[in-house]
């Protein structure tokens, strides 16, 4: 069985798994983010040459990753590695193909070959954590766009007031970070003294939690419903830490439910569900792509 060194770079932590053709994993290592990008490049040629007879490194990253010539764009938590040759500096250290993906892309994927959205060709997929971002798959493959923001739905504005002109992003208004920050704001409180999970498991004890988490739920049942009109998918998958929650399709289908009573003549409804996998999805996408490529 082929085995392959996967890597998935975060904002703070470096993780890395040995997996083979099937996806299984066999081994995790996580490290630090290092300072600079050799020191990077370093912890990857260790952890390749530590296993015997690698076919390959697939690598997900942060940022407007171009797969076809290995560097990276747009801005991240990492600015070192914006801008240089990756691909082309760790094959030559390597000597084996490495191929490189954006992380939330490669959260997609990981739905796309072996979860939720296994058994169809085109969906959308939506991260909801610190931000939104996603990505959108077509004929089981990433679409990225002329500028390489496809799925970059943050950008999205969810709410323009044509009084003030006051305009928001999908990111402001409906990712679980936005949520703590307004209810901190309406309490007078610092944010760093709330818990995201306990106001989402309390929000109906608290008309303020409820507020928020409200509008929160309405904000993302808006954005799959514009997502569905817009690319007409056969799934739309949502990911991202608040996909652990057991309500959420209830609160989200609860929201649909509004929108659809009230746009009667929208006819076709999302189909949503969560994503089925979490801490090893960038892994798991990060090696799909690296087997879809030139394939």
């Amino acid at each position: 069985m082929k085995k392959y060194l996967c890597v998935d770079v975060g904002g703070t932590a470096i993780k890395m798994g040995i997996l083979d053709e099937e996806g299984t994993i066999y081994e995790t290592k996580k490290v630090k983010v290092p300072p600079t990008i050799e020191e990077m490049y370093q912890v990857i040629v260790d952890a390749f040459f530590h296993e015997d007879n690698l076919e390959g490194v697939a690598l997900s990253m942060p940022g407007a990753v171009d797969s076809e010539k290995g560097i990276i764009g747009g801005s991240s938590a990492i600015d070192y590695i914006h801008g240089p040759h990756i691909k082309e500096d760790l094959e030559s250290r390597l000597h084996v193909r490495v191929e490189m993906e954006n992380d939330a892309n490669c959260a997609a994927l990981a739905e796309v070959w072996k979860g939720a959205a296994s058994d169809v060709d085109d969906c959308c997929f939506i991260v909801s954590g610190t931000g939104i971002g996603g990505a959108v798959v077509k004929n089981r493959r990433i679409h990225k766009g002329v500028h390489l923001h496809g799925g970059e739905f943050g950008y999205m504005i969810a709410q323009f007031d044509f009084d003030t002109h006051e305009m928001h992003t999908w990111s402001e208004m409906g990712s679980t970070v936005a949520v703590v920050k307004n209810v901190a704001k309406a309490k007078g409180i610092d944010a760093s003294s709330l818990n995201g999970q306990d106001i989402f498991d309390h929000y109906h004890d608290d008309p303020i939690y409820e507020k928020y988490v409200d509008q929160y739920y309405y904000v993302l049942a808006n954005g799959i419903y514009n997502l569905q009109y817009a690319y007409d998918p056969q799934k739309i998958v949502i990911g991202g830490g608040i996909s652990a929650r057991s309500d959420l399709l209830d609160e989200v289908n609860q929201r649909l439910d509004v929108i659809f009573k009230t746009f009667t003549h929208a006819k076709v409804r999302p189909t949503v569900f969560t994503c089925q996998y979490q801490n090893e999805a960038n892994l798991l996408g990060a090696l799909f792509h690296f087997f879809t490529v030139n394939s």
